[in-house]
């Protein structure tokens, strides 16, 4: 068990309750957020394209533009997104649900990365990791993206790849980046000195004189990548070629794959990550594969909701739904002192779920899914429930007798205990030093931008009836580049456990996944789509879904005003990166809650903190099947953007 850590922060809270109360004395936040959203929603009968920047989204409406579907534009939006390093570049992985309206089916793509060859406990044990490395060699996973785009394409899209690459290829000849993107390249200079192949791409300015100087590209500097401009050049001119010999749409887009992942790309990727210390081999490139899978579902008050399966986090809030779903949450009000405890009590008993039982589906042992989305698990576990007080001691529970079988956990279980952060009873969050370690990183970023590491969102919608959710992501800042191919390689190993006593299901093995935090998101509704949603932000992604989705409907907000709303945020749960520590009774609320709720959860023993906006950057799209028009809505969070016709 773990002691009651009390709150050391209550004279700092005290005072900023204070200097709010009079700004919120007469306000009431519900009527708030239903009054007014920073930005409009975003209208369209024909098609609808959502995705973290504003040239990205435009990417996907060249496609529709192009007679393309909604799989076409977010292909494109996609591979517009790596080329701009929106959170996330080439080598990293992605995901997406997909509705077919063709055969009325959800379909799960999975292109997440494997661990390559050599990949073990005891191979990182020996290096004296405790987790594999941030970024570098070391940290990569094989690339999934690249994949996963084209098998996309190849099965449910309608344009070619050229078509579907034009975009990202014309932004890889030279784009104008912007400010947040210069400076965040700016700010990792050091460390992408490290790698040669990733200075000469990503430092042009870089003067060796004078390292102190500015060495990334300039905000609205052509960004020019023209090794990545060859190699999606090569993917293209394969499929004409195979075009030519009389293939297929969908064999000349394979064509191309097979370039990748088995000729003279796979084998620079291979040399270069190799030469620098990485672990990938050809073997891993050409076993690796993408898989289209069953997503795992619930109901929710009559709508069914769809998410991915245990490699991911998503089936976190199918737990979550199944929890409140008897809940009188309209009851409660919209963030008042209860409502919010008890969202974050749901969070810390799903959460503790996630953090010993989720792990890559294809690899023993089977994670216990059917109990874990079982609505009397479910039940059971609200149960227990405190509503008078944060409990700090909320572990794993038992589902398998739900599905009618025996724990084979039941020792680990039993000892299994919150990866506290060191410090944090003192209300002090650590900053372990950065370590640059035979060119592999460990340790630089701190706990909060490991938290919410990596990740971009994509939303496409037609008329037609396809529906696309993304989160694709990996190989963020600072990315090693493999060689002269251009493509950036993930980081997704941190994610591994190295002890089996955290997570006997995502212990790390050559060709397994990580257990990773990316979670799109689809809803239906007798049978129709009625919801894409997504959110970049790493072990947050879930928490702001989960808020995003009652704010529509138990609150009865627009798809707009539910992006923009004040979600909360809990950090009682094991991070994803870095040292994957907890943070017990941390809760991030929007600067201006209501001050007697804030006196309220004090009592509750919580510590606060205090953000002027705390939504995420959510992306959207709410579908009226009556009337045949599709709602776009991006956060004010960050550069997010619909673009409707």
């Amino acid at each position: 068990m773990i002691k009651h850590i009390p709150s050391i922060k209550r004279l700092g809270q005290s005072l900023l309750i204070c200097s709010l109360l009079v700004a919120t004395l007469f306000n009431s936040l519900q009527a708030q957020e239903l009054r007014y959203s920073n930005k409009p929603v975003v209208y369209g009968t024909q098609y609808m394209a959502v995705a973290g920047k504003p040239m990205a989204a435009a990417a996907g409406t060249q496609m529709y533009n192009r007679g393309g579907n909604a799989v076409d534009a977010a292909a494109a939006m996609l591979a517009a997104s790596a080329t701009m390093w929106d959170t996330l570049g080439w080598g990293g992985e992605t995901q997406a649900l997909i509705h077919n309206p063709e055969t009325g089916e959800v379909i799960a793509l999975n292109a997440l990365g494997a661990a390559p060859s050599g990949a073990t406990a005891e191979y990182f044990n020996n290096l004296n990791y405790n987790y594999p490395p941030d970024y570098g060699p070391l940290a990569a996973v094989t690339p999934g993206t690249p994949g996963g785009l084209m098998v996309m394409l190849a099965e449910f899209g309608e344009l070619s790849l050229a078509e579907v690459l034009a975009p990202a290829i014309d932004m890889a000849a030279g784009y104008p980046i912007e400010r947040t993107k210069a400076e965040r390249i700016e700010q990792e200079k050091n460390f992408l000195r490290i790698w040669p192949d990733t200075a000469r791409v990503m430092l042009p300015n870089l003067d060796p004189r004078n390292p102190r100087e500015w060495a990334a590209p300039r905000p609205g500097e052509l960004f020019v990548q023209e090794d990545l401009r060859n190699t999606l050049q090569k993917l293209v001119d394969t499929e004409a070629e195979a075009l030519a010999n009389g293939a297929t749409r969908e064999e000349a887009i394979m064509a191309a794959y097979d370039r990748f992942y088995r000729g003279d790309i796979a084998e620079e990727i291979v040399r270069a990550t190799q030469a620098a210390g990485g672990l990938i081999t050809m073997a891993d490139l050409d076993q690796w594969q993408v898989y289209l899978e069953e997503p795992v579902s619930t109901t929710y008050k009559g709508k069914e909701v769809y998410k991915l399966n245990s490699w991911v986090q998503g089936p976190v809030m199918l737990q979550m739904l199944n929890m409140i779903e008897d809940m009188d949450l309209r009851g409660m009000g919209y963030n008042s002192a209860e409502y919010i405890h008890t969202l974050y009590q749901v969070f810390n008993l799903t959460f503790a779920d996630r953090d010993f039982y989720y792990g890559d589906p294809y690899y023993p042992p089977e994670e216990p899914i059917e109990g874990l989305l079982s609505k009397d698990y479910a039940r059971d576990r609200a149960q227990l429930i405190d509503p008078d007080q944060n409990q700090w001691d909320i572990g794993p529970g038992d589902p398998y007798p739900y599905q009618g079988e025996s724990n084979p956990y039941t020792q680990l279980l039993e000892n299994w205990q919150p990866n506290i952060e060191p410090n944090w009873a003192a209300g002090k969050s650590a900053r372990v030093e950065p370590q640059e370690i035979n060119g592999n990183i460990v340790s630089i970023m701190s706990h909060d931008e490991g938290f919410h590491a990596g990740t971009t969102s994509i939303q496409a919608a037609d008329e037609n009836g396809w529906v696309v959710s993304m989160t694709p992501s990996g190989a963020w800042m600072p990315a090693f580049i493999a060689g002269n191919t251009g493509m950036s390689l993930s980081q997704r190993m941190q994610s591994f456990e190295l002890d089996e006593s955290r997570n006997p299901y995502n212990l790390i093995e050559p060709g397994k996944r990580p257990r990773a935090t990316l979670t799109p998101t689809l809803v239906m509704e007798n049978g129709e789509p009625l919801m894409a949603f997504s959110v970049q932000g790493g072990d947050g992604q879930e928490q702001w879904l989960l808020q995003f989705f009652l704010n529509i409907v138990e609150f009865g907000m627009d798809v707009q005003q539910a992006t923009e709303a004040a979600n909360i945020e809990s950090f009682q749960l094991n991070s994803s990166f870095d040292n994957h520590y907890s943070q017990p009774g941390r809760l991030v609320l929007r600067s201006d809650m209501d001050t007697l709720v804030l006196r309220q959860l004090i009592r509750k023993g919580y510590d606060l903190e205090f953000r002027e906006k705390t939504s995420g950057p959510i992306t959207a799209i709410l579908l009226n099947q009556e009337q045949g028009v599709m709602m776009g809505g991006a956060s004010d969070f960050g550069d997010d953007t619909a673009i409707g016709f």
